[in-house]
């Protein structure tokens, strides 16, 4: 058997594949990028086979850079955006609509319904969610409502739903395997946290039948095995699946409670071990499963940025400030300060801890000599903020302070940014060798699944840091921005 792990990553904007060995040397590793559908304001949709086709892409690509024999590959392991919907025929294998994208706010109004009902406890306890937009119950709901005769075809069993983790799995398969994992099941609103199951109290308020809802497994485990696929053989084990920030979570070796990471991407999320117990919060974070693994669950408290890197596209693509993502950093540094201008990225909505739907982004604080370079530091110190008003609500709910926090995620690589991050924060923060550790993370579980990796110990070794963070700034001075930031934060 070969000793390579292949790792797919299938994220918001692209699929990068990775492939590995097991003293974690990495052998391949390919992107590709697909379109995003913007139907109407605050609306985001994926065409479900232009992704597949860029993992296809992205595999071939991969497997040609790291010059071995597809059947080297002893596992498979997926990570994925998560709460993106699909719903396909289960007899053809063809979407019925396009995929509803986590960061879609169609749905708001099937959420304040719901709410109306009063049932909002009911989802926090059982789900250990909120209601809004954001998780695949409402989105599925409304394919079902907006896709003739669609309802009636779930109710009778043709339909199936899965997050991309089950939908890949579907395809890599050849249809044999519906499955997901209960990370990515614990962001759909519609499983128990506690039984790890579906619940009829949770699908039965938004009308999902069962019969078109996937097998939930662990996270280390073979789901099934490649079957019928143009760039890989049959047999190979699909054996390792987690939601993108668990496996994040994982490839960051938080394997303590009370260890913490952000991952900064597309948007920014931070996900504390919590132990093997259910935590509820008090300060708007979601609880969430991390993994099951060899029957033992850990659990973990989640906060959301909604807009992180995407904050840097925007200056990128639609502001044209700047040429590449990573010329913000450049242009940033080349003031001292933002020069009083406060940006706070609310451009689809307010995450944690807020959960505002409604929000909208803000600059605020302009005056006759601000520039692009102020607005461009004004952007990243935006996400600062946004990252440690969820660390904080953690603080909170943990009843201590964190003693540090691992980053990840392509924006990690802003110095600038990192640097006040540490500072607001008023702790270290540790930004590992490898910043990819989403799809580390799903390389390990896969490795685990079959024996590349004996035990989570194997992979605290292999962990490597690169650089750490420490704060500089007064408190003094991180006081008044502060102060500064939450005035702009209550007019969003």
């Amino acid at each position: 058997m070969g000793r390579y792990v292949m790792s797919i990553d299938q994220g918001t904007t692209g699929s990068t594949v990775i492939i590995l060995d097991e003293q974690l040397q990495v052998h391949g590793r390919a992107n590709c990028e697909f379109e995003q559908i913007f139907p109407q304001p605050g609306w985001v949709e994926h065409d479900p086979e232009a992704i597949w086709a860029s993992v296809t892409t992205a595999m071939k690509e991969s497997l040609a850079q790291a010059d071995i024999e597809a059947s080297a590959i002893a596992a498979i392991g997926i990570t994925n955006q998560r709460e993106t919907t699909v719903v396909w025929d289960k007899e053809s294998g063809k979407p019925i609509h396009n995929a509803i994208v986590w960061q879609c706010r169609r749905t708001g109004e099937i959420c304040a319904q719901l709410k109306s009902q009063g049932l909002e406890e009911t989802y926090k306890k059982g789900s250990g969610l909120v209601l809004d937009p954001y998780f695949s119950g409402t989105k599925i709901r409304w394919i079902l409502d907006n896709v003739e005769g669609a309802q009636a075809r779930a109710e009778a069993g043709e339909l199936c739903f899965g997050t991309i983790d089950t939908y890949l799995v579907w395809r890599l398969t050849g249809g044999a395997a519906h499955v997901t994992d209960v990370s990515n099941a614990s962001r759909t609103l519609l499983m128990d946290l506690n039984t790890l199951d579906w619940s009829s109290t949770l699908t039965e308020p938004l009308r999902v039948p069962h019969a078109m809802l996937p097998d939930i497994r662990g996270n280390a485990e073979v789901y099934g095995t490649t079957s019928g696929h143009e760039v890989l053989p049959d047999g190979i084990a699909i054996a390792g699946m987690a939601g993108d920030q668990q496996s994040a979570l994982f490839g960051q070796a938080c394997f303590a409670p009370g260890e913490a990471k952000c991952t900064y991407g597309t948007g920014a999320f931070l996900l504390v071990n919590t132990g093997d117990e259910v935590q509820y919060s008090e300060h708007g974070l979601l609880t969430t499963v991390g993994w099951k693994i060899d029957g033992k669950t850990t659990y973990a408290l989640e906060g959301s940025v909604f807009i992180a890197g995407a904050a840097i596209q925007w200056l990128r693509d639609e502001m044209r400030m700047i040429d590449t993502s990573p010329e913000v950093e450049t242009l940033a540094a080349s003031v001292e300060d933002s020069g009083g201008v406060v940006f706070v990225p609310a451009l689809a909505g307010l995450g944690t801890p807020h959960w505002r739907p409604e929000a909208r982004g803000l600059l605020w604080g302009m005056t006759r000599g601000t520039g692009r370079a102020h607005i461009a530091r004004a952007t990243l110190e935006g996400v600062a903020h946004m990252v440690h008003e969820v660390l904080h609500a953690m603080e909170e709910d943990m009843g201590r302070s964190l003693v540090g926090l691992k980053v990840d995620g392509g924006a990690c690589a802003n110095n600038l940014m990192m640097q006040y991050q540490a500072d607001l924060l008023g702790a270290s923060i540790s930004r590992p060798e490898m910043i990819e550790t989403t799809a580390l993370g799903a390389a390990f579980l896969a490795g685990l699944g079959v024996g590349v990796w004996s035990s989570t110990d194997d992979i605290k070794r292999a962990w490597k840091e690169d650089r750490q963070f420490e704060p500089e700034m007064s408190k003094e001075d991180v006081a008044q921005r502060l102060a500064r930031w939450n005035q702009a934060v209550s007019m969003a």
